[in-house]
């Protein structure tokens, strides 16, 4: 998780669980990055994603809450699991938790959701390294 400054503890752990409960219930990898933005944000959510230790196993949200953007970016295996109409849905829902002034709880809800719509039955399996 990149750009923790700003939140508390007991915050980060809520983040680290469900990212760690995301990732053991998917077998993908989740990664954040909270914070200002320079520039496009799809390009700076794609170079970030690309710069992650296992980019095609893994699932990058990034949220610029001062500049009201959200991007979720996943790797060419993670895309087999999560099509576009579930990250545009949970998307949604955290925008709407975000809107409320609940950064935090938008963030954990949204892991979950990726999580599980990753690991739903008929979602394609992940090759065995």
């Amino acid at each position: 998780m990149v750009g923790r400054e700003g939140f508390s503890i007991r915050e980060r752990n809520e983040l680290e669980r469900a990212i760690r409960n995301a990732e053991e219930l998917s077998g993908l990898t989740f990664s954040t990055y909270v914070g200002p933005v320079d520039g496009p944000s799809r390009s700076v959510a794609e170079r970030l994603h690309a710069a992650l230790p296992d980019p095609a196993r893994s699932v990058f949200i990034l949220v610029d809450p001062k500049g009201r953007r959200v991007e979720i970016v996943t790797g060419e295996q993670a895309r087999r699991r999560l099509t576009d109409a579930d990250c545009q849905l949970v998307v949604l829902g955290m925008r709407s938790s975000f809107a409320d002034g609940d950064l935090v709880g938008g963030l954990v809800t949204g892991i979950q959701q990726l999580g599980e719509h990753a690991s739903r039955p008929g979602s394609t399996p992940l090759p065995e390294e």
